[in-house]
């Protein structure tokens, strides 16, 4: 009975330290996936902008990102006519101006109960959009937007819309970054991951 107490106190000081070495190993070792997959944006509860937003400029002929969007992109408006408002998700403005007035970016939006891309321009202070498609929660998304001479080419799983543009060459702006809204603040945190291919 003795023999059989010792070894069975061996065995749980060997699992304890099994435990103990594996979370020594754990702490050590450096944390280089996320850097990998890429940048998480959060937008707090009650904000429009997300974190790590800081100015870029950018002059590229155009953007290739994938983003993947967690549960948090799932939402209700507090007013039901908002929920068709569009989020802005990653861009840039363009032709020397402000976002307000020259701009392409995608958007977003939790929408007919499903996770839905929109292309999301400014043209000489004028907004429009399109409908680009739905998208899956938890998996990767490829995405591209193209300056074009006098237009702006989305791209989402192969599909391409084009919207106009009012410059000619590559971008001449700054980066955007995702936001929420519309006229209503994040429901909840929001978290958007996405790592530049380009």
């Amino acid at each position: 009975m003795f023999l059989a107490r010792r070894t069975l106190q061996a065995l749980q000081l060997g699992v304890v330290l099994g435990f103990v070495a594996c979370k020594s190993v754990t702490e050590v070792a450096p944390n280089t996936v996320k850097e990998e997959e890429g940048i998480v944006y959060t937008i707090r509860e009650g904000q429009h902008y997300a974190d790590k937003n800081s100015l870029k400029e950018l002059h590229v002929s155009a953007l290739k990102f994938e983003v993947t969007f967690d549960s948090s992109a799932i939402y209700t408006s507090a007013t039901a006519n908002n929920q068709a408002d569009i989020n802005k998700l990653y861009g840039l403005s363009d032709c020397n101006t402000s976002h307000h007035t020259n701009s392409a970016r995608f958007g977003w939006r939790w929408y007919n109960n499903r996770l839905e891309l929109l292309a999301y321009t400014y043209l000489n202070k004028a907004w429009d959009y399109k409908l680009l498609g739905a998208v899956p929660i938890g998996q990767k998304v490829p995405l591209e937007l193209r300056m074009e001479d006098g237009s702006y080419t989305f791209k989402l799983y192969g599909q391409e819309v084009s919207m106009p543009r009012a410059c000619e060459g590559p971008s001449a702006g700054y980066q955007l970054y995702p936001y929420f809204g519309g006229d209503e603040t994040a429901p909840h945190d929001v978290t958007i991951l996405i790592k530049d291919l380009e």
